[in-house]
């Protein structure tokens, strides 16, 4: 006899107005919730799928399909790490596997994971890319309640962009995505430039798997790795070419492997961002617990969205404050 019951469903979540980056525009978010029903609780995880990965809801249903009959039969999540290889449905299911755990033995996830009490946390707020115009408006309202900044940048034009967001919002910190844009660019010299306006970020300056071109490279503005590195197998690539790596659950595959890889990332040195998909509270919940130890954290996917999944985490402008147990953990 089984001793869980696993449940998969893909939901739509409307964006509020549109999500724009380098490489197009969103105007929903779909995601995957994963409910494992225990003999004493009830766990849940929800992931986004990787587009620029070839992941898609339906591809991320198959393959937590495909290990229904050994997560019904009680693996854990040890196990997982062996069932399946990083990626969303991994996440979805390693968050579940965390929360079923919370609710049945009655402790927390932080305690099972041997972390201290939670903190609340300031959170970046994304600005879409556009126009410098409208990129200063957008920034000049966000810098009312976000202290934050995340410029999303496109390559040519970055400079008049940044200068027009510094303008409307003189007193945000501010950090940018080129989202690999700026590959073949005079990436030093763009820098310079936006080190004049106060950035300290630049996360994903070239393309992932061209990460040579920053060999040597004195950049006045640390470089962040976003796509360069999923998990533990991407750090050595990424050791002496950027000075900080974004993790995301949904990229490494859960919290499992992201709380692994953090400790891998500070012992080389490395600083830590952690950051998201576009997701509901539920996507992030497990992520602020790995945000704690972070330099930077960019988990705004629940504010980017028309609605929220109730209970939605407590966002008070852009300090997030611990998810409760009845949404996850």
């Amino acid at each position: 006899m089984n001793k869980r019951r696993l449940e998969v469903a893909i939901e739509r979540w409307p964006i509020a107005g549109a999500f724009t980056i380098s490489r197009g525009a969103k105007t929903h978010v779909d995601v995957v919730l994963t409910t494992i029903v225990g003999e004493h609780g009830t766990g849940r995880g929800e992931a986004t799928p990787i587009y620029y990965h070839g992941e898609t809801p339906e591809s991320v249903v198959a393959q937590i399909e495909s290990v229904r009959a050994e997560i019904e039969a009680g693996s854990g999540r040890s196990s997982l790490q062996q069932l399946l290889s990083r990626g969303a449905a991994r996440n979805a299911l390693d968050a579940a596997l965390w929360d079923l755990e919370a609710k049945e033995s009655g402790r927390t996830a932080w305690q099972l994971a041997r972390l201290p009490t939670p903190s609340p946390l300031t959170t970046a707020f994304t600005i879409s890319l556009g126009t410098a115009e409208q990129m200063k408006r957008d920034s000049a309202a966000a810098a009312m309640r976000y202290p934050l900044l995340k410029l999303k940048l496109a390559g040519e034009g970055d400079i008049e962009r940044v200068a027009a967001v510094r303008e409307g919002a003189p007193r945000a910190r501010l950090i940018v995505d080129a989202n690999e844009a700026w590959t073949g660019r005079d990436i030093v010299a763009e820098a310079a430039a936006l080190a004049a306006f106060g950035v300290e970020l630049i996360e994903q300056p070239v393309r992932a798997g061209e990460d040579a071109a920053l060999d040597g490279l004195q950049s006045p503005i640390p470089f962040c790795a976003d796509e360069s590195c999923q998990d533990r197998a991407d750090l050595a690539r990424c050791a002496g070419r950027y000075a900080a790596i974004n993790i995301k659950l949904d990229k490494a595959g859960g919290l499992t492997e992201a709380l692994a890889l953090a400790q891998e990332a500070r012992d080389m040195q490395l600083d830590l961002m952690v950051g998201c998909m576009l997701s509901t509270s539920l996507g992030v919940a497990p992520a602020f617990l790995l945000a704690q130890g972070a330099r930077w954290v960019d988990l705004d996917g629940p504010l980017l969205l028309a609605a929220d999944r109730e209970p939605a985490i407590d966002f008070e402008g852009g300090c997030m404050h611990a998810p409760e147990p009845k949404l996850w953990g």
